[in-house]
């Protein structure tokens, strides 16, 4: 069986974001104002604050980082902003 092709990046191309308190660049797209996608890169993930203070908690399970919260803020300005458009509106 052949893989559907995913065109949703056709429309709407993820966009590049810089976390405010880092300066940790990733790519982003928001179908809503309640989802986004984001795609980290290596230098990305090892620039970003939160998720090396993450990786210091005893409870932190090797590869598992769920988001920034400072990188949420940043992407939602970049929305307000019209940076990154929201595509359901």
């Amino acid at each position: 069986m052949t893989p559907r092709i995913d065109d949703r990046l056709l429309d709407a191309p993820m966009v590049r974001v810089q976390c405010q308190r880092c300066g940790a660049e990733v790519l982003a797209r928001k179908g809503s104002w309640e989802q986004t996608s984001v795609q980290w890169d290596a230098s990305a993930l090892a620039q970003c604050v939160e998720r090396r203070s993450a990786g210091e908690l005893p409870s932190h399970r090797q590869g598992l980082f769920l988001a920034c919260s400072q990188l949420r803020n940043s992407i939602a300005l970049a929305a307000q902003r019209g940076e990154l458009r929201v595509l359901d509106e």
